[in-house]
């Protein structure tokens, strides 16, 4: 009787099943479709250089399962687009179903060789389109690419080992193996015009003795891991100019990722540094905005070279994943240097040296988790792995007419180990600076802020006043603390600030001097 009950339940149920299934009966496309987008604007790449992977979607809005004919690129088999429909690559489709009140995704790439196109000038328009059917029931979607052209430098790989060559580096007259990617430039690569944008790929090391010159309006973009070393010997010279128009930023030299799509505009750690090793010599930047590093710039040694190890003017860098600049018992002068947004210090004087700001704003607005240290970070030691400290003279690190602030407090840290044979000498002098200690906790002589022989004339915990400091807009406006409190001396020193605005009458502390805000 089970065994009955049994078979009858199950018959009934493939009945009932069957009578409520409907079998699927896939109608013509009727050019009814719908996209999430008319055209699809792949960003910016460099020739030869894939993009990254877009997409569209595709409606049916109707009651009916439909079946479209054909999908395909209108170029065909020659364009330079690929499509991904359901899973399946290709360039064309046949009989692609696509039920009532459904949709699917298609994934669109390309990657283009300027070489091969019919390109008049270093950047052109690539476009083709999507075509769904044809005859009168055909729709279209529109793809544009804007193709760069450009000057690749990266490492030769060995095509039976697949091991990419490393930087040899000559060190006090010593090669040393590394094992670092990257080469040495060659002779035709030590001046970067600005003709063509330049893309590394590992380190791009100068030689020793030899110079690279980067000039005015050159954009050099890095991939990840990337960066510029310059060595034993060698120099760098950044020879970004003052721009007409501060939007356009024509002549400022631009130093930052090869991601170009808008998402990674403002992404930090996509490549390694700019690193000044230790031996090289009489480096300069001016004009220039290093962005989106791990390191904006690394520089080493060299504390008492005649010339300082770095000169740096008029110069901006934002977001870098650990430090904006790192020294290490080196020499560096900076004047109208704006730096923000590191997942450590903004400047970070180590181990010793000497430095000279002037008329800076050295921030950090970091939002990307939790920082440990602050804006500026000054200290005479090195602890090596069981905590042994090897100290260093900090033979001046003075901040004239600074902004040292942030969404941190306090913003800078004096890190000294005490002892007669090194010294620790450090002045800030009318500088706007975050430093409150409410709960007494840096209770050491060197925060003295009374003491005038390390601080002079300083605001503390007043408002800069900052355009917008999300956008790394740090031009100070009619609210600012830092309004006509500058030293005159060392503003006749730096006579124009990082705009080309006069300042020798009326100074305004930082590396702006102040503007009325436009009414939102």
């Amino acid at each position: 009787m089970k065994r009955s009950l049994y078979f009858i339940f199950t018959i009934g149920f493939l009945m009932l099943w069957s009578s409520c299934r409907k079998d699927f009966e896939f109608s013509p496309s009727t050019g009814n479709l719908t996209f999430s987008r008319d055209t699809v604007y792949l960003d910016t790449v460099f020739s030869k250089i894939g993009s990254s992977t877009y997409n569209l979607k595709v409606y049916n809005k109707g009651n009916k399962d439909i079946n479209i004919p054909s999908v395909k690129l209108t170029l065909g088999e020659t364009s330079n687009y690929r499509l991904s429909v359901d899973g399946i690559t290709g360039k064309t489709f046949e009989n692609v179903e696509l039920l009532a009140k459904d949709s699917l995704y298609i994934f669109i790439e390309t990657t283009v060789n300027i070489e091969t196109e019919a390109a008049i000038s270093n950047q052109f328009l690539y476009t083709d389109a999507i075509e769904f059917d044809s005859g009168t029931n055909q729709q279209k979607v529109e793809l544009v690419t804007l193709i760069q052209d450009a000057i690749f430098i990266y490492p030769e790989r060995d095509n039976t080992t697949k091991i990419v060559e490393t930087l040899s580096l000559n060190v006090d007259g010593e090669t040393i193996e590394t094992e670092l990617q990257g080469r040495e430039l060659l002779p035709n690569e030590l001046n970067f015009t600005n003709e063509k944008p330049y893309v590394i790929y590992g380190f791009a090391a100068v030689p020793n003795n030899e110079t690279l010159t980067i000039d005015a309006g050159a954009r050099v973009y890095f991939h990840s891991e990337s960066g510029i070393l310059v060595t034993d010997g060698a120099s760098i010279k950044i020879n970004g100019e003052l721009s007409t128009n501060q939007e356009a930023l024509e002549n400022e030299v631009i130093l930052e990722g090869d991601r170009l799509e808008p998402d990674f505009s403002e992404t930090p750690g996509q490549w390694a540094a700019i690193w000044l090793s230790d031996g090289s010599l009489d480096n300069s930047i001016n004009y220039t905005t290093i962005k989106n590093a791990n390191v904006g710039i690394l520089c080493d040694g060299n504390p008492n070279a005649t010339n300082n190890k770095l000169n740096i003017t008029n110069t901006q860098i934002y977001n870098s994943a650990s430090f904006g600049i790192m020294g290490r018992n080196t020499s560096i002068i900076g004047e109208n240097v704006v730096i923000n947004n590191a997942g450590q210090s903004s400047f970070a004087g180590t181990i010793g040296g000497r430095y000279n700001f002037t008329h800076s704003t050295i921030v950090n607005y970091w939002d990307n988790g939790f920082r440990q240290l602050p804006s500026v970070l000054l200290n005479n030691f090195i602890l090596d792995e069981e905590n042994n400290a090897t100290l260093a003279n900090l033979g001046e690190a003075n901040f004239n007419n600074c902004i040292i602030y942030g969404n941190d407090n306090p913003e800078f840290l004096l890190e000294q180990i005490e002892d007669e044979s090194v010294s620790f000498n450090f002045k800030f002098t009318n500088c706007l600076i975050r430093f409150q200690d409410d709960s007494n906790f840096f209770t050491e002589a060197v925060y003295d802020l009374t003491d005038t022989n390390h601080f002079e004339n300083n605001i503390f915990n007043k408002d800069p006043n900052f355009k917008d400091t999300t956008l790394n807009q740090f031009v100070i406006g009619d609210d600012s603390e830092a309004i006509n409190q500058a030293n005159s001396t060392f503003a006749i020193q730096v006579p124009t600030d990082i705009l080309g605005v006069n300042r020798t009458t009326s100074p305004d502390i930082g590396a702006y001097q102040h503007i009325t805000f436009p009414e939102e």
